[in-house]
């Protein structure tokens, strides 16, 4: 697999210690995202989605095998240097949105491009830009409270996109919402994706949505296998 991917994992494992010993999540995964690419991660529960998703996007480190970002080697780099690279190569999207509740929608997406050193009147034109393209117009000075649930995960997503990622992990980004909420929100998702032209990789149970990105793919026997 090439060093351009923007995002890979090779022969990555991971393990978790307990009282009861060892316990091997994933053995030799292998996954590349060529640019540009959307992948659905569909697997049941318990089975390491999240822990992918927490390798790719080096919020944990692999017992074994190798996180590369954008071409780069992520596994011994510095706290530092994993941090820079999260803050502006990679778009984080969670099932809840974790938006700061005593912050408007324009603060909450101004705050992690002002952490990545992007001035503040470039990060709020940046931020009114993105709730614009998602239908938020009029609802910037609004905090989480006084949103909807679809409205709250649109800023959640414009936040991910703020910093002109170049790969976005999202880890059920639809799942605490209605069926029709989530078929909207999730079109949007993509439509912002295929725009920005970054690589994703989308955990999701709904194989509605999975149909509709490039390519799916399972986790089997710790392993990343076609779906």
């Amino acid at each position: 697999m090439s060093d351009s991917a923007p995002l890979e994992l090779r022969a990555v494992e991971r393990r978790y210690r307990s009282e009861a010993g060892e316990l091997p999540v994933l053995r030799g995964a292998d996954l590349a995202l060529a640019p540009g690419e959307i992948v659905a991660l569909v697997a049941p529960s318990g089975t390491g989605k999240s822990t992918l998703l927490h390798l790719a996007g080096l919020l944990e480190r692999p017992d074994g095998g190798e996180v590369f970002v954008a071409g780069e080697a992520a596994g011994t780099l510095s706290d530092d240097r994993r941090t820079a690279i999260r803050r502006g190569v990679i778009g984080f999207v969670y099932q809840f949105h974790h938006l700061l509740p005593e912050f408007t929608a324009v603060e909450n997406i101004v705050l992690p491009q002002m952490a990545a050193g992007t001035p503040r009147a470039a990060a709020e034109a940046r931020a009114r830009e993105l709730l614009q393209a998602f239908g938020l117009q009029g609802r910037e000075q609004h905090r989480p409270g006084k949103l909807s649930g679809g409205e709250q995960q649109r800023v959640a997503i414009a936040r991910a996109l703020a910093n002109r990622p170049r790969v976005l992990l999202a880890d059920e980004p639809t799942g605490n919402l209605d069926v029709a909420t989530a078929d909207r929100v999730f079109g949007e998702l993509l439509q912002a994706a295929r725009g920005s032209g970054l690589s994703a990789l989308i955990a999701t149970h709904n194989p509605d949505l999975a149909a509709r990105m490039d390519r799916v793919v399972t986790l089997r026997e710790g392993r990343v296998v076609p779906a």
